[in-house]
């Protein structure tokens, strides 16, 4: 059996989750009756970056609540959420007293205060060797998860009491330096993105609003499916995926937005993206239903999911990339999102009639041709930022993870840390 921690300091020791915890439990494993919903039931989507998000999750009824109460779903301050379905991994502290309960796909992990510190052991799930053990240990041929048994078998570094505590405080710090400078780069990318908004705006100023319909330009139209895939994504040339309705964000196609689809599933060829498609999301968020973008290339094991349309165009007609960055302008944006529909914010659809009715006059093919060519020189700079800006955050993110494993595994020593600096 591998030992995870095989060289913690003088003083520390080594254990299991469930030897740190009195309580290591999922949540509930029934479908919440969520007519006249009041409660909040978080699931994993609701955690984020550390956080909570109650505004999003969905409400259930005080009858189902009292049950899921009863059952233990109910968190409680200190007590730390870790996703086990889904993406895995994700944490959140429960930091005050609110009346709530989780779903399956998330784990309470209660610890002995004693014993173990709440935000300790939130770093510790942080940690590139935490990872790794819940990566062997997860299980199931098409969707593989974590279980609450496994999730209590893995091992953590125990230091005492006052060393987390000193622990926790220089990772705060240090983090949050590293947060900050990802939050200034997201900020750039967010205001390069509006530059680039702002350019496809003027070139596509011109076409109309009137006449013609979309569909008057539309040659066929395929739709996806969505099986159970594995998280992580797989090339498309070689093994076959399921593309993410993120993969058309922001007007530009992103293949490897995309999850691996399980060998015992069998792919469905007729789903295939072909280069040139005008791939459209029918499901996403109001800011987000509707994106479009163009597949440039060719991935022949790369499938569309059921929130996603393909559109081949007559190409005498439209060129993909110019009717995408017309959907993609405000006016367009306007109309997609007046004509979405759905319960909740976070999940709004808009239907095949809905999109290829959308009133489109277009010019003449070589005069698109001539705005794209302009549009693709203003753009490619402001891309060539992006990408950039992107690689920085990556790189933060990888160092954020490299500086926690060290600290709470022992190879980083906080006080001469502190000194260092």
């Amino acid at each position: 059996m591998i030992q995870w921690y095989p060289a913690l300091p003088t003083g520390w020791q080594h254990g299991r989750v469930k030897s740190v915890a009195h309580r290591v439990t999922d949540g509930a494993h029934i479908s919440p009756d969520t007519e006249g919903g009041v409660y909040d039931f978080v699931s994993t989507r609701d955690v984020k970056q550390g956080q909570i998000d109650f505004a999003g999750s969905l409400k259930t009824t005080p009858e189902t609540y009292k049950y899921m109460v009863k059952t233990g779903c109910q968190p409680f301050p200190g007590d730390v959420l870790f996703s086990k379905d889904g993406t895995v991994g994700e944490t959140a502290i429960v930091r005050v007293r609110k009346e709530f309960v989780v779903a399956s796909s998330l784990v309470i992990v209660s610890p002995r205060q004693e014993v173990m510190n709440s935000d300790f052991l939130a770093y510790v799930f942080a940690s590139k060797i935490s990872k790794d053990q819940a990566a062997s240990l997860m299980r199931g041929a098409g969707l593989p998860r974590l279980s609450v048994g496994n999730l209590a078998r893995v091992e953590v570094p125990i230091p005492p009491l006052a060393e987390q505590q000193s622990i926790v405080g220089f990772l705060d710090h240090e983090t949050a330096q590293i947060d900050a400078l990802v939050a200034k780069q997201e900020e750039f990318i967010e205001f390069l993105r509006e530059r680039r908004r702002a350019a496809i705006e003027v070139a596509v100023s011109e076409v109309g609003m009137s006449g013609p319909r979309l569909k008057h330009i539309i040659r066929s139209v395929r739709q996806g499916w969505s099986p159970q895939c594995y998280s992580w994504p797989a090339d498309g040339i070689d093994s076959w995926a399921i593309l993410k309705v993120g993969a058309v964000n922001g007007g530009v196609f992103r293949p490897t937005e995309n999850k691996k689809l399980p060998a015992e599933e069998a792919p469905r060829p007729e789903a295939v993206v072909q280069r040139g498609d005008l791939i459209v999301s029918r499901a996403n968020t109001r800011d987000l239903v509707g994106s479009a973008a163009v597949v440039e290339g060719d991935f022949p094991r790369l499938m569309l999911s059921d929130k996603l349309y393909a559109f081949t165009l007559n190409e005498d007609q439209a060129l993909p990339q110019f009717v995408a960055a017309v959907l993609g302008s405000r006016k367009w944006r306007d109309l997609i999102e007046m004509q979405a529909t759905g319960a909740s914010s976070s999940m709004l659809n808009i239907s095949q009639s809905d999109i290829v009715n959308l009133p489109m006059t277009l010019p003449p093919v070589e005069e698109q041709r001539r705005i794209l060519t302009h549009l693709d020189d203003q753009t490619a700079r402001i891309d060539a930022l992006i990408a950039k800006a992107q690689e920085h955050i990556a790189f933060a993110k990888e160092r954020r993870v490299a500086l926690i494993t060290a600290v709470v595994a022992g190879q980083l020593n906080v006080g001469t840390a502190r000194k260092a600096g």
